[in-house]
């Protein structure tokens, strides 16, 4: 079996002398395991297309029910990323959480979208990385089914409550006043609320086009990351990486 699409590399690990296995996020069979003969050579037909962070056009084909990749075009590699150890750290987290949250023949074009996106934008430095990660964790959990209510309260139908606070567990926002029973609670304030609201809603090419205040800012940083690990309920070695920096 032939497929000829376009993918995201987002993991590669060194296999043999010269070979590498790569996990690919692809535009027409979801997340697929690769074989790339010779990829770690400096001079090969497809060195570049498989080098992590590359999207590429891809020519593969099945034998003995694994994939192998025979031929590779870059389309993107989205440069400025490895320029900045920052941007490279948060765009390796990108690539972590979007192999965490998609499936083998099941395809999902928005999340190739929103990581092709975040990196491109991430690479440019037209926005602030903070509000580039926790952009990308609150619109993937969308994406994968995880999306929180923040419409309104569900006690008291508060649209614009004082001190919101968004349950990371049970996934929805509510007063300070109106505790629930179960799971972790952050507080949120009016700017990174309606900043949250955004992310929910946006079409996928205005998701990231605002700015923030740096006080709102650390309120939605400090939520999209607690919402992803209680949503997920596990850790990520590049998230551990970019902490230490």
């Amino acid at each position: 079996m032939d497929l000829s699409t376009r993918g995201l590399v987002l993991r590669e690990v060194n296999y043999k002398e010269s070979d590498k296995i790569l996990t690919i996020l692809t535009e027409d069979a979801g997340k697929l395991t690769v074989s790339a003969r010779g990829a770690r050579k400096k001079i090969g037909k497809y060195t570049a297309a498989s080098q992590f962070l590359a999207f590429s056009e891809l020519d593969l084909y099945e034998r003995q029910g694994r994939w192998n990749l025979r031929e590779g075009r870059v389309v993107e590699q989205f440069n400025g990323l490895r320029q900045d150890i920052l941007n490279l750290s948060i765009g390796a987290y990108f690539a972590e959480l979007l192999e965490a949250v998609s499936d083998a023949d099941h395809l999902e074009t928005g999340l190739l979208t929103l990581g092709l996106i975040g990196l491109r934008v991430l690479s440019s430095g037209a926005r602030d990385p903070r509000l580039m990660k926790a952009v990308f964790e609150f619109r993937l959990m969308c994406l994968s089914g995880y999306t929180p209510e923040v419409e309104a309260c569900p006690v008291c139908a508060a649209r614009t409550p004082e001190q919101p606070m968004l349950n990371i567990h049970e996934g929805y926002m509510h007063c300070k006043a109106h505790r629930t029973e179960n799971g972790v609670k952050l507080p949120l304030d009016t700017g990174s609320l309606q900043a949250l609201r955004h992310i929910v809603s946006a079409p996928e090419g205005r998701v990231f086009a605002f700015a923030l205040g740096d006080r709102s800012l650390a309120y939605l940083e400090t939520a999209a990351e607690g919402y992803v690990l209680a949503q997920l309920d596990r850790g990520f070695r590049t998230l551990d990486f970019l902490k230490a920096l």
